[in-house]
């Protein structure tokens, strides 16, 4: 029995030994504290996940069984048949530029996901996944839209197309990094919009920046009810499907514009599919679900009985940039828009869109005229349209927020 404690002793020393050591290596595996590679593993995996992959930059995507994303645990989509294509491709998404300045998130240095399977962007803390609120710019009927006094901490630069029909949207948005303060946001998006109040409809997809972070990364978000109990960003709750193997949705955009430098943009296409059975003569508004494309990738979809006025088409479009504004240290905030720089600095200054378009019944893509410009408070961030053969119809938004002139 003493023999047999000498050992046990001795094991114990050498099993003490090893973890002693292991601890030692995960300490500085990539320069990376222990409590930081901890507090990744702490964060949930998602439910189907069959194959992991962590980014240089700090991310987690989990490759999920395409059958078990989150969409499916709608009520709606129980019994839901994933489509991988639209039936009908509509007319100017096969003209989508195939951009030299291609897509690409950090992940990809990693690893890539496996055919069958969709990657998902595990919660973290420095995104904003709390519900959005409800645009101030729809109000056109009922408010001031210039009204500096507005109590929402919403402020917007962007042009809009209503009162059309309207069976998708397009553009190319500039991509940049711009400061944010924590708790806030800054966002250049299009909005295909459909109702109004609490009965709003609203698809939604372009780049975000959160919370102070160094990342610009991709998002979307939809709500079927004015943005109060139905939607939310990304695939972090049932609705959109996914199809695409390639974009993580929430994922880092790679990489992003330099002032005075090197421009980087990504083109972004919501559009309404035809069924099967679409002739020019009869066409159910409500066959077709709406997809999603980035560059000249097809990356899922939302389909149309999760909404109601979307079910069918869309009454109007807004592109254009949003910041969150919650006047820290009691003045305007310094979350800057786009760029951080105002609309006259032009290219390779500001932050731009480009070759706007609208999709119509006919699935033609179609310049939107006659667009409705919108700035909550120009001397903190402002707006400029234009048209042009190479730009198609464009804009510059943005600007710095606190400044002498934005207090």
């Amino acid at each position: 029995m003493a023999d047999w404690n000498d050992k046990s002793i001795k094991l114990g020393d050498y099993k003490f030994f090893l973890i002693l050591l292991s601890h030692m290596l995960i300490t500085f595996v990539d320069g990376r504290g222990v409590d930081q590679f901890m507090k990744k593993r702490e964060l949930p995996m998602h439910e189907g996940t069959v194959k992991i992959i962590e980014s240089e930059d700090g991310d987690v995507i989990d490759c999920v069984d395409i059958r078990k994303q989150p969409a499916f645990n709608h009520p709606l989509l129980k019994n839901h048949t994933v489509q991988i294509k639209p039936h009908a491709q509509s007319r100017g998404i096969d003209e989508a530029e195939n951009n030299p300045n291609m897509l690409f998130q950090s992940w990809h240095k990693n690893g890539e996901c496996p055919e069958g399977t969709v990657p998902l962007l595990r919660r973290t803390h420095n995104f904003n996944h709390s519900r959005r609120s409800y645009p101030v710019f729809l109000h056109k009927k009922v408010a001031q839209l210039n009204d500096v006094n507005n109590p929402s901490n919403h402020e917007y630069a962007q042009v809009s197309a209503v009162d059309g029909n309207y069976y998708g949207a397009r553009a190319t948005i500039n991509v940049w990094n711009p400061l944010t303060n924590f708790g806030e946001l800054s966002i250049a998006q299009i909005w295909v919009l459909a109702g109004d109040g609490n009965e709003l409809n609203s698809l939604e997809a372009g780049w975000t920046v959160n919370n102070g972070e160094k990342k610009t990364r991709l998002f979307i978000y939809w709500t079927s009810d004015g943005y109060q109990s139905t939607g939310c960003y990304n695939l972090d709750c049932p609705g959109f499907v996914q199809t695409n193997k390639n974009i993580a949705l929430g994922g880092s955009i790679e990489p992003v514009s330099k002032y005075g430098g090197e421009q980087r943009d990504i083109s972004i296409v919501i559009h309404k599919a035809r069924s099967n059975s679409y002739s020019h003569s009869h066409f159910n508004n409500n066959d077709g679900n709406w997809w999603l494309q980035v560059q000249d990738q097809l990356v899922g979809y939302w389909p149309s009985s999760i909404f109601t006025h979307l079910a069918g088409t869309s009454d109007a479009i807004s592109w254009g940039g949003e910041i969150v504004n919650n006047q820290p240290n009691g003045h305007h905030t310094s979350t800057q828009m786009g760029s951080g720089h105002f609309p006259n600095e032009a290219y390779g200054k500001a932050s731009f869109f480009t070759k706007l378009g609208y999709f119509d019944e006919g699935n033609n893509v179609k310049d939107p005229e006659n667009l409705e410009p919108f700035v909550t408070r120009p001397p903190c961030y402002d707006l400029r349209t234009g048209k042009d053969n190479k730009f198609g119809v464009f804009f510059y938004f943005g600007g710095p927020g606190y400044s002498a002139n934005c207090q």
